[in-house]
């Protein structure tokens, strides 16, 4: 009897809460030891007394047992009673007969208690039946659990209540089952059942403190384990809500909870599986342990099966120039991934746009679906490049016929760096506007200061080169050029007043309108000191006067002087003195060529080595500092040069030597010859000509000698 009614619970699926508890014979000899050890003041009680207290407990069973939902008891009750009955009778044929004493059943007595009675008396007859019948229940119970529990039987269950640990749950037994909370929550974190509902349910121990732990997995467990295998084993997919995430993967409900590994979500990896959470996936089962209750589940070989069926038809199709609808799958900072249907395309950021673009977000971005075209397909690799610009119209093909040069464009700045800035006159088409073509001052430092990128700015087109690809275009040929008027409003010859703006080492610059700098090169600064750096003679920030010297327009150039202003000391010197003339002059610098020697105040002019020599010949030392006599010998005004010669000086000397000697050889000839008449006049012609150096140098130490005498 209990083995075909426990065949039966195992086979049903699932299992209500009212079970036949398996009562056998072994229960029965239970019972009739359980009377059979009633104390003898039993034995001595009337038959009458006997009957009522069988009776009693006859009723008080049937009515725990019906409480439990339990088999009907009444074939062992009434066998107990039969046993009691037969057992006072046998006593009182034996024994005297004593004074009978009321005695009333258990609801008799709980009656009279609750109708506020005094308290019933008992005696040991009430007992005996009563901890027998209690011992019965106790027993039947246990049983019941016991089979549940080895079993595994299915229970459906009613919620009491919920704690913050468990669901409590009343399961037809004295005491409640304990579901464990996680059991029963679902994606968002909250229980799937409220007070009330019915859920199914398989005890596995009763508690120390009371109650039975039972377990709501185990239960789904019986109920889909079959149907899990099935479709193991057909491999075919079923549909789960991803729970959670756990170490290494996610819990997906597929009836039961089974287990996803984070390398079976997707065919690639993922990064983030938070993103899953709460989402319906079909998955096939891979694993199953029944012993240990573990489901292991794949999504990626249905997504691999999909991909390959899907990568066998594109394959048939696919050829270089065909064209095909894709979804972007992924982006990188070079381009984007593009699933063809099972085969994965690269779009290449330079074929994405005709233009430029900073990064393919610009374009598309994941989940787009987007048409694109094979431009190189690798059967062996399985690579293909794909583009997207080309299925419009290269628009560079006619720019020189839509962009003339000297049309006025609009645009709209896509970027802006040291040199100028990139502006976007239609897709595909920008161009660049030099940082010098910004505006006509010279002042601007960056070109950010003008312009910053998404600015709409109008531009002129100023050249087109469609093989490479570039358009120049300008923003200061829209404004007035006040380079254009400046030969006018500053000729050459005027004088004008301006702040020094910068020092350089070859001039200073010098700003006389706004945006309008003048240069005063160096050698402009000053006729007579030979000017190293404009620092020398100007400072930055002060106001200085110029004269124009030049204006070029076409290179925006304009030419100032400082030194003009004042009188040309060369053009004094050229004026005051000739070739041949002897002057006075300091040594300044030496060479290995010769000597610069200072004649005049800012006046500078060179003695060559050569001519570095007195009359003897012999080389004079030039000193810096030393002072000298020097012979003009060259002279040219154009140039601003000035040749001179130590050497020329003693030349000169000599000459006037000798006509001074000759002179005083003639006057002393005419003395001696006063009486002699035309004689003495020839003997002093043939004198003079006859006149050696020897007579000069003796001459000229006479002389020397008066004078050392003198």
């Amino acid at each position: 009897m209990a083995e075909h009614d426990q065949t039966s619970l195992n086979e049903s699926t699932p299992l209500n809460t009212t079970l036949e508890p398996p009562f056998n014979e072994a229960t029965a000899e239970t019972t009739s030891a359980a009377i059979d050890s009633t104390p003898s003041t039993h034995e001595t009680a009337p038959a009458e007394a006997t009957h009522v207290a069988a009776s009693s407990l006859v009723d008080e069973t049937f009515g725990e047992t019906a409480q439990h939902g339990l088999a009907d008891p009444i074939p062992q009750v009434a066998a107990s009673a039969e046993a009691v009955s037969a057992e006072a009778a046998a006593s009182e044929s034996a024994a005297p007969p004593v004074a009978a004493r009321p005695v009333v059943s258990m609801p008799g007595e709980v009656r009279a208690m609750a109708a506020g009675g005094a308290e019933p008396e008992y005696d040991a007859d009430d007992f005996a039946a009563a901890l027998a019948s209690f011992e019965l229940e106790q027993a039947a119970e246990k049983d019941a659990a016991q089979a549940m529990t080895q079993d595994e039987v299915v229970v459906t269950g009613t919620v009491v209540k919920i704690t913050d640990k468990h669901v409590v749950v009343d399961i037809g037994l004295k005491s409640e089952g304990l579901i464990p909370l996680d059991q029963v929550l679902d994606h968002t974190g909250a229980p799937k059942f409220a007070v009330g509902d019915t859920v199914e349910v398989v005890v596995e121990r009763e508690e120390k403190e009371g109650g039975y732990l039972v377990s709501h997995e185990k239960a789904l467990r019986h109920k889909v384990w079959d149907k899990l295998e099935e479709a193991a084993n057909t491999k075919t997919p079923v549909k789960g809500m991803v729970l959670s995430r756990v170490k290494g993967g996610l819990t997906v409900d597929i009836g039961i909870k089974a287990f996803l590994p984070g390398s079976q979500v997707e065919v690639r990896p993922v990064r983030n599986l938070d993103g899953y959470i709460g989402t319906e996936i079909e998955v096939r089962v891979i694993k199953l342990n029944k012993k240990r209750g573990n489901v292991v589940i794949s999504r990626k070989e249905l997504l691999e099966e999909d991909q390959n069926a899907k990568k066998e038809v594109t394959l048939a199709s696919l050829e270089e120039g065909s064209v095909f609808t894709g979804v972007v799958k992924n982006l990188t900072d070079y381009g984007a991934f593009v699933d063809m249907g099972g085969l994965d395309g690269l779009l290449h950021i330079t074929d994405m746009s005709w233009g430029r673009l900073t990064h393919p977000r610009d374009l598309v971005n994941v989940g787009d679906e987007i048409q694109v075209k094979v431009l190189k397909f690798d059967k062996e690799k399985q690579r293909v490049s794909l583009g997207f610009k080309q299925l419009t119209p290269d628009p560079w093909l006619d720019a020189t016929e839509r962009y003339p040069i000297g049309a006025q464009v609009r645009g709209r700045v896509l970027s802006v760096t040291d040199y100028g800035a990139f502006v976007e006159l239609e897709q595909g088409i920008e161009g660049l506007v030099h940082v010098s073509e910004m505006t006509w001052s010279k002042r601007m430092k960056h070109p950010s200061k003008m312009v910053k990128p998404g600015d709409e700015v109008d531009t002129i087109i100023l050249s087109v080169n469609p093989n490479d690809r570039r358009i120049s275009l300008g923003m200061k040929q829209l404004q007035d050029n006040p380079w254009e008027q400046l030969e006018d409003k500053y000729p050459t010859g005027a004088i004008i007043e301006g702040r020094v703006r910068n020092l350089t080492d070859f001039g200073a610059f010098i700003e006389i309108e706004d945006g309008i700098d003048g240069l005063v090169h160096v050698s402009n600064l000053s006729w007579t000191k030979r000017i190293k750096h404009p620092s020398e003679v100007l400072k930055k920030g002060e106001k200085v006067k110029a004269i124009v010297l030049g204006v070029e327009p076409e290179n925006r150039r304009l030419s100032l002087g400082v030194k003009q202003l004042q009188p040309d000391v060369w053009d004094t010197f050229f004026a005051q003195h000739r070739v041949g003339d002897v002057i006075k002059g300091k040594v300044l610098r030496t060479a290995q060529f010769g000597a610069f020697v200072e004649i005049a105040e800012g006046v500078e002019g060179l003695c060559h080595v050569s001519e570095a020599v007195n009359e003897f010949g012999k080389a004079v030392d030039m000193e810096v500092g030393s002072e000298h006599e020097f012979k003009i010998v060259k002279m040219s005004q154009e140039e601003k040069k000035v040749g001179l010669s130590i050497k020329a000086v003693g030349e000169e000397a000599s000459r006037a030597e000798v006509e001074s000697y000759k002179e005083s050889n003639r006057q002393g000839s005419g003395n001696k010859g006063g009486g002699k008449g035309q004689g003495s006049g020839s003997s002093s012609s043939s004198s003079s000509s006859s006149t050696t150096l020897g007579d000069l140098l003796n001459w000229k130490k006479a002389e020397r000698e008066d004078a050392d005498n003198n």
